[in-house]
């Protein structure tokens, strides 16, 4: 793969100057364009050899374009963020907007590459890894990202005089460092794991492109006709149709998880009262013991209107050190979040270890409200189930205990608490007139929370039904069922 990049190509000065300004102009067009259809985000990611021109690149492209709708990010392989949060926390929280460039200078690549030269995963892990990005770039680019992968290649003896005319030179000796020459000493490993990598991630929607960076020169016009080419090709193409699935299956015993529910099951106020010390108590100590600080805690709370949430919710939070625990209410996406890929606005809010956060709704909006309401495609809440389970999955390996809540409650005891809540002058802010229309469409709501258990209730991250006609009995089930899948992380936590 990166023996055309060895071939010693060069461009004349004359050529290079009269070349700058026609593509300068070009790359600003595109990208004026770019900003004002605001369809989709540019992700550029600038990998290679150390040496090899990366720094002056990212540097070239923002002198050639308008820093102010480029976003750079070098990303540290040291970073402390890393060890506190999952590992793509950080990449998520970078994306750029419809509309932007975004620069990653270091990447979702970076790590496992160093990792597997440095002996510390081995080539399954290191497949694993591959399987990741795919994943995630898939994601990025069904979400519409164009995504331009450009790597920068030098043979082995060009990379040891770049660095050695670097050392030489008393404004340009900074730049060489001892990591440098130890990563040239590890030059045959490098390559070769490098090479596996970009054959496996190099897909029709995010290719790699290899570029010779001997040239200065012509290692820069390449890299800005990449870019401009890229873009304008997306640029100049009609937005796409959206794409159509096949509808999933119905049930063809008409049954459902809802018709083996006991919807009786009550708690006396006296037991409930006795239940809520023991539980709230065990929660506590348990958020307090040592081995808690390696983990995190999501408890994501979805179910009917007026099923009894909020309640449930401050019930846990009664049991928690205020300083430690953050309660997000997912409400319609803002035009901040609507600029992003779907998950953004949720893994910017993934805690840190040590921390518990509480999501009022969540990312299952996808596949129940939005489905529903056809606020996507079909589609994209389709693929969404997938997205879903990769998400939870990062996020349960990284040590987060993810504990799912559906609150369910009959038809009949909705309507009650509905007149409820009309009558009450201090509950009349939870009933809106979605509420109501939101009622007509129950047995279309109750069809997509069925396919979403289904579909994402996985081994590590299974959903909890909480029959909840009686409040005392939702509220313990919630509490008991934390403690105990807490309880459950922290002996694995200990054995390992």
């Amino acid at each position: 793969m990166f023996e055309s990049a060895e071939l010693g190509h060069k461009i004349a000065k004359t050529t290079y100057d009269k070349a700058v300004p026609k593509l300068r102009v070009a790359l600003l067009d595109a990208q004026f364009d770019l900003a004002q259809q605001a369809r989709f985000p540019v992700i550029i990611l600038v990998g290679g050899v150390d040496g090899s021109g990366k720094s002056e690149t990212v540097n070239l492209l923002n002198e050639w374009m308008d820093p102010r709708h480029i976003q750079v990010h070098a990303m540290s392989e040291h970073s402390d963020e890393k060890r506190r949060y999952p590992p793509m926390r950080r990449y998520w929280r970078a994306l750029p907007p419809k509309g932007k460039i975004g620069v990653f200078f270091g990447s979702w690549y970076t790590m496992p590459i160093v990792q597997r030269v440095q002996g510390k995963i081995n080539t399954s892990h290191l497949d694993r890894h591959i399987d990741a990005i795919n994943h995630f770039e898939t994601l990025l680019s069904d979400e519409g990202a164009l995504i331009i992968k450009l790597w920068f290649h030098l043979s082995k003896d060009a990379q040891k005089q770049r660095l050695e005319a670097l050392g030489k030179d008393p404004q340009t000796r900074w730049r060489v460092t001892d990591l440098d020459w130890e990563r040239y000493r590890q030059y045959d490993q490098f390559r070769s794991t490098s090479e596996h990598t970009l054959r496996a991630t190099s897909s029709a929607q995010a290719p790699w492109m290899v570029i010779e960076g001997t040239d200065a020169r012509y290692r820069s016009l390449t890299a800005g006709n990449i870019v401009l080419e890229a873009l304008r090709k997306r640029l100049d193409r009609p937005a796409p149709i959206p794409a159509s699935a096949p509808p999933l299956q119905a049930a063809i015993d008409h049954l459902d998880l809802f018709d083996k529910l006991d919807m009786t099951q009550r708690i006396s106020n006296k037991e409930f009262a006795s239940e809520l010390e023991k539980y709230q108590g065990k929660l506590n100590l348990l958020t307090r013991d040592k081995r808690f600080a390696r983990l995190s805690v999501i408890a994501v709370f979805e179910g009917s209107d007026a099923a009894g949430k909020g309640g449930a919710i401050r019930r846990i939070t009664g049991a928690l050190d205020a300083r430690n625990y953050r309660i997000v209410p997912v409400a319609a996406p803002t035009e901040e979040e609507r600029a992003q890929p779907y998950l953004w606005r949720f893994w910017r809010h993934i805690p840190r270890t040590g921390r518990f956060t509480i999501f009022d709704r969540s990312w299952y909006g996808r596949v129940l409200v939005e489905r529903v309401e056809k606020f996507c495609s079909e589609a994209d809440w389709m693929r969404a189930y997938g997205e879903i389970n990769d998400f939870e999955e990062q996020l349960v390996g990284n040590n987060a205990v993810l504990v799912k809540f559906w609150l369910t409650i009959s038809k009949d005891e909705q309507l009650r608490r509905f007149k409820e809540r009309e009558q009450s002058t201090f509950k009349r802010f939870k009933i809106t007139p979605d509420d109501w229309r939101n009622r007509e469409k129950w047995d279309a709501y109750q069809t997509a929370v069925c396919d979403m258990v289904d579909r994402t209730s996985i081994s590590i991250a299974p959903w909890t039904v909480v029959e909840a006609n009686d409040k005392n009995f939702a509220r313990i089930k919630v509490l008991k069922t934390l403690c105990q899948r807490i309880e459950a992380a922290m002996k694995k936590t200990r054995s390992q």
